[in-house]
């Protein structure tokens, strides 16, 4: 099982970071991509992937720090990274926080830049979308990107259906147990376009409590319970699709 989305960086692991790893290893968990926020962040991220062999390092600047020059400094992080990454992440359109246009323009310039990043050194985004699901897709879509992971969708099932058609995946967390927006994504789009993640330590099975990598194994038998398909076939095909998304070599 591979976790797609995980804040592993986050100060709420700082204490306990190997007895989680040891946690997820124990639960089946062969590989967590570390999603980064912003530039502090993306070393923080890269110095925990030199330390633990199961971490894949995804660097970005989340939506919420979305600025033009944070945006430059992470980009050359990454293009002296690139050999060592497997995506870029977390990068996308939160219109939750960015109410006003003025702050929209801003992640939609900040998320371009990425993308455009993304096609030239041929690694995947890992795509955050709050509030902002079909935009989010839009401009994907217009801008070409191509090998994409749509974190924790919370947008309408219509809207995804353009990403599935365009080979984009859509990554579930824990909170699935509780969400039925979520439920219904799973119901609806096909196994082919769906990956287990995270997102620690939030959308954890309960919420308010912290979530970890060990409970990927719950979305699996989530998704299993909801598709009425055995859990073995579930936990092979969205490990599949993640290696394949991310060219990951097993273990």
């Amino acid at each position: 099982m591979i976790d797609c989305h995980a804040h592993l960086s986050d100060i709420s692991f700082s204490d306990d970071l190997p007895a989680v790893l040891d946690r997820a290893a124990s639960a089946g968990v062969e590989q967590i991509i570390c999603v980064a926020e912003d530039l502090n962040d993306c070393r923080h991220v890269l110095a925990l992937a030199e330390q633990y062999h199961a971490l894949r390092p995804c660097l970005g600047l989340h939506p919420d720090a979305a600025d033009p020059d944070e945006a430059a400094a992470v980009e050359e992080l990454i293009r002296k990274n690139a050999h060592r990454l497997i995506g870029i992440g977390e990068v996308g359109l939160d219109f939750w926080i960015a109410r006003e246009e003025p702050e929209r323009e801003i992640q939609r310039r900040v998320l371009s830049r990425f993308v455009r990043l993304s096609r030239e050194l041929d690694l995947p985004l890992n795509v955050h979308s709050r509030s902002a699901g079909h935009y989010t897709l839009d401009l994907l879509l217009a801008a070409g990107a191509q090998r994409v992971l749509m974190h924790a969708f919370d947008g309408k099932v219509n809207h995804a259906w353009r990403g599935v058609a365009a080979g984009y995946l859509f990554s579930i967390p824990p909170s699935v147990i509780r969400s039925h927006q979520k439920q219904k994504l799973v119901r609806q789009l096909p196994l082919e376009a769906l990956a287990t993640e995270t997102d620690s330590p939030v959308l954890g099975p309960e919420p308010g409590r912290r979530n970890e990598p060990a409970h990927i194994p719950l979305v699996v038998q989530t998704v299993a319970d909801l598709k009425q398909v055995p859990p073995a076939q579930v936990r092979e095909m969205m490990a599949a699709n993640a290696r394949r998304l991310f060219r990951l070599i097993p273990g």
